[in-house]
Parts: structure tokens; C-alpha cells; sequence
């Protein structure tokens, strides 16, 4: 990944926080079918320090298991976070000058690490266990009650787990980017800001706190 120093994330609690808050990431493996991609939610566990390791699971018909297992080499987690168009109409500086052009802001984790296979029944349901606490914890209406593993019956939940295969990746690198105005001046940092929330749209007003939030630590 490109990564100019001035948006280049270090901060390993930052990159761990962006993993929690989009989990789902695009897994990139070099499989027997050249280089392939799969797209699925992660639980990043850091109790053991350091990076951390990805847990997830996969249909065992996915060939992405086979490939880990056959050695075809290591894998790359993507996480995506917020992102949206920025105009040259927002930059305060484009009346003085017209000399300014389009872009995107975004934020982004890269992890690399060599996927470990997990075709166990007991730690799939431990997995799950905790993927479905992680979940439905998130966005539940008060009037409703989490989903738990115990409320499916016990032969259709073994049922399913025959049909997965757990992944697990322990990180040994990883590269953080928040590209969030940070090379413009304040003034057309804050013009941003105003024209994202005057737009509203997708991701505007996520983008729009995130060049605050930094546009703040930097006054």
C-alpha cells in the first residue's frame, strides 16, 4: 500500500479499533487457482498481545481452506473504513486559485500473517459462540433479545457445523493508512468538514468527524 507519512497510521490501537469497527475483511490468498479473495467477518482477538490473530470460518466447500492446508503460501486481511468523495467545491482555496483537483478520503488496515485451519467441531462452536455475542450485541432494538447458539436446536446447529471450517491468522505485519485531508491546509481541512455534512451522503458524516477529530489534535 502507498503510504506518504502524512497519512501513514502507526498506532496499533488505532489499526485495532478500525478492524472492531468494519470487521468484515477481504481475505487475499495465492490459491491453486492463481490469486483469490473472500470476503468475511473477523473477531480480532488481541488477549495474547502483540497484533493479534484473526478468527473467522469459511464453507467447507470454499477451496480457500484446502489451499492454507496444501501450503500455497500466506495470506492478506483487508479492512475498509469510512470513505467518501472529497470536491474540489469544498476547498476554500479553489476561489483563490482554481488549482486544486478531486480525491477520496479513506482509512484502510492491511494484516499479513499464515492462515491455521480449524476443523474442529468444539472450537467452531467456541468461535461462533463468540462471533454471535460479538454481533448481536451491535444495533439490537431494546425490545429484543440477543440470538444465542441455544436457541437453534441441537441437531440443526450440529448439522451446521459440519458444513464449515474455522480459519485462524495470527498477524505478523501490518500497515494502517488514514488519508483524511491531512496534506491540505486548515482552512480547506475545515471546508471539508462543512461540505461533507452539507452533502450527507453514504459516509459523509463519518469522514467528516474523523478530518475534525484529526484537524483537532494537530491545532
Amino acid at each position: 500500500m502507498y503510504l506518504p507519512a502524512h497519512f501513514e497510521e502507526t498506532e496499533l490501537a488505532a489499526m485495532h479499533a478500525l478492524m472492531r469497527a468494519h470487521p468484515l475483511g477481504t481475505l487475499v490468498l495465492h490459491g491453486s487457482a492463481g490469486l483469490v479473495a473472500d470476503h468475511l467477518p473477523f473477531l480480532l482477538d488481541t488477549e495474547g498481545g502483540g497484533p493479534g490473530i484473526l478468527l473467522a470460518h469459511v464453507a467447507r466447500a470454499n477451496a480457500l481452506w484446502r489451499d492454507a492446508l496444501a501450503g500455497q503460501g500466506g495470506a492478506m486481511v483487508l479492512f475498509q473504513g469510512p470513505s467518501a468523495y472529497v470536491s474540489p467545491n469544498f476547498y476554500p482555496s479553489k476561489a483563490e486559485t482554481h488549482r486544486v483537483v478531486p480525491t477520496y478520503n479513506y482509512s484502510a488496515v492491511h494484516a499479513w500473517g499464515r492462515i491455521t485451519v480449524r476443523d474442529d467441531a468444539r472450537w467452531l462452536r467456541g468461535l461462533l459462540a463468540r462471533l454471535t455475542r460479538r454481533f448481536e450485541a451491535d444495533g439490537q432494538a431494546q425490545t429484543l433479545q440477543p440470538w444465542r447458539i441455544g436457541d437453534a436446536p441441537a441437531d440443526f446447529i450440529e448439522a451446521q457445523l459440519q458444513k464449515i471450517v474455522g480459519i485462524e491468522i495470527a498477524i505478523e505485519r501490518m500497515e494502517g493508512k488514514v488519508k483524511m485531508s491531512q496534506n491540505r491546509s486548515d482552512t480547506d481541512r475545515r471546508g471539508v468538514i462543512e461540505g461533507l455534512r452539507r452533502r450527507a451522503q453514504g459516509e459523509d458524516g463519518l469522514v467528516a468527524e474523523e478530518v475534525e477529530r484529526r484537524l483537532q489534535e494537530d491545532c
